[in-house]
């Protein structure tokens, strides 16, 4: 079922989403050679203890962290651990938070120091296509307008989108309906209307789209061993349009 959220419940949306874009701003300062992601995963437990909320992933279908970090060829669902990161690594930071009774939800890809120029522009057009997707963000368009944007960003520049991994409704639960793939034919799905609110987020790999699980039952890693980056906000559709729930990351 979709659900429409009111201006009231927005509002407080935002709120919880303006916990994570402050913390993943932290945690992007913070994401230097040397520092492992398990540390990372300690000072976002702390910070969101300290903001009066909950870690959202934590314990949700038996996640065992606060942050999903995923590294390099790891597409989402990156265990914390003691590795240290290097130079020349590429880091994905997936954050939710649990907040008044409304999830919040965002995701960023940084590097680590000097990385490759192939890199870069792999972080590049994931965020461009981020940006593309918010803007079909409008009351009257069709989810796959959203999705059409992703694949045509990412496809442009020689890049490939998952499609095992999906972005999706939220508000009072984590995963709410509808499912909004990364990829699709523009102008077919449900039309968008005023109240929804989508965690767009885009997962794009520099090599194959293919995918394949780690024996740990989480870390998704590309198939053929390419990089892979992994933007997300959460977006209301209000009657001015789109509004990043999460803004400032």
């Amino acid at each position: 079922m979709i659900v429409l959220k009111s201006p009231q419940e927005i509002a407080v949306m935002r709120e919880a989403n303006q916990i994570v874009a402050e913390l993943l701003q932290e945690l992007k300062a913070r994401a230097v050679p040397g520092v492992s992601t398990r540390e990372l995963d300690e000072i976002a437990e702390r910070f969101i203890r300290k903001k009066k909320a909950k870690c959202a992933f934590k314990g949700y279908r038996g996640y065992p962290n606060c942050l999903c970090t995923s590294v390099n060829d790891v597409i989402v669902h990156g265990l914390p651990s003691s590795a240290e990161l290097r130079e020349g690594d590429i880091l994905s930071i997936d954050c939710g938070v649990y907040y008044k009774g409304f999830y919040g939800d965002a995701a960023i890809t940084v590097p680590i120091g000097r990385v490759s120029e192939r890199a870069q522009r792999l972080i590049q057009t994931t965020r461009e296509c981020l940006h593309l997707a918010i803007e079909r963000m409008v009351e009257g368009n069709r989810l796959s307008d959203i999705s059409h944007a992703i694949q045509t960003c990412a496809e442009k520049e020689g890049f490939s989108v998952v499609r095992d991994f999906v972005g999706h409704g939220i508000g009072r639960q984590l995963h709410e309906d509808p499912q909004v793939p990364n990829y699709g034919q523009a102008g077919t799905g449900i039309r968008l209307k005023t109240g929804m609110v989508l965690a767009i987020e885009p997962m794009v790999n520099e090599g194959h789209w293919g995918v394949r699980i780690l024996k740990d039952g989480w870390t998704a890693v590309t198939e053929d061993g390419s990089l892979s980056a992994h933007f997300e906000h959460s977006v209301a559709i209000t009657d001015n349009g789109p509004l990043v729930l999460s803004e400032g990351i």
